[in-house]
């Protein structure tokens, strides 16, 4: 089969599986839920922590024919480090596999046609989009067949073939196999920008659920376990970052999910814990269900940054009675209605940890008060306004040298 005709087969599934995309944002949130189970309008993206859907945000995207090409082979646009956009190839070795996940596109059993590279074809399959402009990174996952550390020779073969053969440098996000030994994954951290193993659920009854073949905690959460030693012990050595992934809406809570997350941003330092909103997939066991609320990502993807930039607890995530986040406010303003309202933050004494708990303010808008105030006073919205800090969030819960800013109330 035609190399770009295998990637063009794997590609129609490569959506389920976030990573680094640059997100587009739509203006609304899709209403309802079309009877054939397809979500009416656009999904919603990865909005800053503090903004909600609905607020005016950049025109949803229309591809272009070459992006639409792109999009076919499982090229995407993705943020890395330092804030560069590059294109990365999303793709997998094989989408054969022997783990029969419930969710999943690729399980056991599902009856449609399978497509394998070896590592050699793969690495110079890759190494012609780079040469072409088309691709600058590559992220790379596989399905399992003779077990994960088999699997996981095969992916370290391909990336050692780029990295020694063809001597690329740039951007690679690898996958760790489940079942993959302690030696693969230290291995793989030398070799990879960013590496991630996909826990799907929260907690291993929640797991056995929808991926009865998986070991939550001696498969899954082991290697990140493994990974965070493996930094301590080697901090003088270039180490990948790690990521992982959730699907969400096949009977968990949020309070489940964010138990997880914040033990994985705390004790684990993940980068990024991402969360993949339900989506029925013919001819898988959960084909029934209906797809989730992009809102519930997306509100779920706000918890997480509260934890990792911003110093939130999960004691202090506005959870309803069911164990879930409100869908119709962002934690971090849900937060500030009960704490700050009657006790607004002096934004000229307050320290960076206690600026972050202002909705509006992050961490760059925290910096920048800082930095003003060795200069003098803050003592009106004019002066946050001259500073990069936006101001119609923030002004209910702060205090500009010992008063409340004026703020002009809305006629609707």
């Amino acid at each position: 089969m035609d190399t770009l005709i295998k990637l063009a087969d794997i590609a129609v599934n490569m959506d389920l599986e976030p990573a680094e995309e640059t997100a587009v944002v739509p203006q609304t949130l899709p209403s309802k839920i079309a009877p054939c189970g397809q979500v009416v309008g656009q999904p919603v993206g990865h909005l800053p922590v503090g903004h909600t859907v609905g607020q005016p945000q950049a025109a949803p995207h229309r591809l272009s024919r070459q992006e639409a090409k792109q999009r076919a082979l499982g090229i995407f646009h993705a943020t890395v480090s330092g804030n560069r956009t590059i294109p990365l190839l999303k793709t997998m070795l094989t989408t054969a596999c022997e783990r029969n996940c419930y969710y999943c596109p690729f399980r056991a059993g599902r009856n449609y046609q399978r497509v394998t590279f070896q590592p050699d074809e793969m690495a110079d399959a890759f190494m012609s989009l780079y040469r072409a402009g088309m691709v600058q990174g590559l992220f790379l996952s596989s399905g399992i067949i003779g077990g994960g550390a088999r699997t996981q020779d095969k992916l370290l073969d391909t990336v050692t073939i780029l990295r020694q053969k063809h001597r690329f440098g740039g951007y690679i996000h690898l996958k760790i196999m489940p079942g993959a030994e302690q030696a693969q994954v230290e291995t793989a951290a030398t070799l990879a920008d960013r590496l991630s193993i996909n826990l799907e659920a929260p907690n291993e009854g929640r797991l056995h659920a929808i991926a009865p073949k998986k070991q939550f905690a001696e498969e899954l959460v082991r290697p990140l376990q493994w990974l965070t030693q493996y930094r301590a012990q080697k901090p003088h050595l270039r180490h990948a970052s790690t990521t992982t992934q959730f699907v969400v809406g096949t009977g968990e809570t949020d309070l489940e999910l964010l138990a997880t997350a914040a033990y994985l941003h705390q004790q684990l330092k993940l980068a990024r814990t991402y969360y993949s909103a339900f989506r029925p997939i013919p001819d898988t066991p959960l084909a029934h269900l209906p797809p989730e609320n992009p809102l519930r990502q997306h509100r779920l993807y706000q918890a997480s940054f509260l934890f990792r930039d911003y110093g939130f607890d999960l004691e202090e995530m506005p959870f309803t009675p069911s164990g879930h986040l409100p869908l119709d406010t962002d934690p971090k303003q849900a937060w500030a209605q009960v704490h700050l309202l009657e006790s607004p933050v002096e934004v000229n004494r307050a320290d960076r940890e206690m600026l972050l708990r202002v909705p509006g303010i992050g961490p760059k808008g925290a910096s920048a008060i800082l930095a003003a105030r060795r200069r003098g006073t803050l003592s009106d919205l004019n002066h946050l306004r001259a500073i990069g800090v936006e101001t119609k969030r923030p002004s209910p819960y702060v205090m500009l040298d010992g008063k409340r800013p004026l703020r002009q109330l809305s006629l609707w």
